[in-house]
Formats: C-alpha cells, structure tokens, sequence
C-alpha cells in the first residue's frame, strides 16, 4: 500500500487548506498519508512526497518550510525519493510560485525523482486553488502506482 508523505509550508493557512483537501481525497483512495506542518526530515520515512507551499514575501519559502529546506540542502543523495510539488502564487509577483520552483530544482539537484510537473496554483484565478489540486490529483495518483 502506498503511502504520502504530505509537506506543507503556509505562512498564511491557503497551502496547509488544500494540503489538507488532498489529503481527505487521498484518503478517501484509500492511499494513507501523513501531514507535516512543521517537517523535519527524519520523521519522513516514505519515499513518496507530496510537497504543497505557497511563496512567502520576495520569493521566499514560508516560514515553517526553512528548516526543512536547510536539511534538505545538506544531504547529499536523496535518489530514492519520488515527489510532486503544489505551489500557490500570486501570478501579479514576478516570484509567482518561486518557493515551489526552488523546492523543485533543489530536490532535483539531491537526485530525486520529480513524478510531474509542478502545479502552480494561482490564487487570481476563478477557480479555487483547492478545486484546481483535487482536479490533478488523478494524475498524481496515477504516477504514484508506478512507483514500486
């Protein structure tokens, strides 16, 4: 049985609300997962990650994530981890969605599998971040059963 590791970093409650709605509808799969809103690497003990973060000022990962993001960026090999990333942005910044892209590229650079492009969530958008996530959520699910 699958299970997710869901990571989120909000500095204003919009991420750790459509965290929290993917996860209901993972669980609702029957797919188990555990919420992390304040993430420490070795607490993560499944290779799969669901990475869901809003920008936070310039550009910058919120504040709970930093932490997270420092450990990350001291290990060396991280080739058995598989992710996906969900970013909420302002599209109106130029940093639209920059904490989500610089998670993306520093995993990448640690070796680890990226299961699909990132989902940059737009919150000027008509459509609410959390219906847009739970729309793509099928084709997180379906990456996720290829990975043994």
């Amino acid at each position: 049985m699958q299970h997710i590791e869901i990571i989120i970093g909000s500095q204003m409650g919009s991420a750790e609300y459509v965290a929290e709605q993917l996860q209901e509808a993972l669980e609702d799969q029957s797919i188990v997962t555990t919420l992390h809103e304040r993430p420490v690497l070795s607490d993560l003990s499944h290779s799969i990650w669901l990475i869901v973060t809003s920008t936070y000022g310039a550009g910058d990962y919120p504040d709970n994530l930093i932490p997270f993001i420092n450990e990350i960026d001291q290990k060396d090999n991280l080739d058995l981890l598989n992710f996906a990333v969900v970013g909420l942005g302002d599209s109106s910044y130029d940093t639209f969605n920059h904490a989500a892209k610089n998670c993306e590229k520093l995993l990448i650079s640690k070796g680890a599998k990226q299961l699909l492009p990132n989902l940059e969530l737009n919150v000027l958008d008509e459509a609410l971040p959390e219906d847009t996530a739970l729309a793509w959520l099928p084709n997180f699910i379906k990456e996720i059963t290829k990975v043994a």
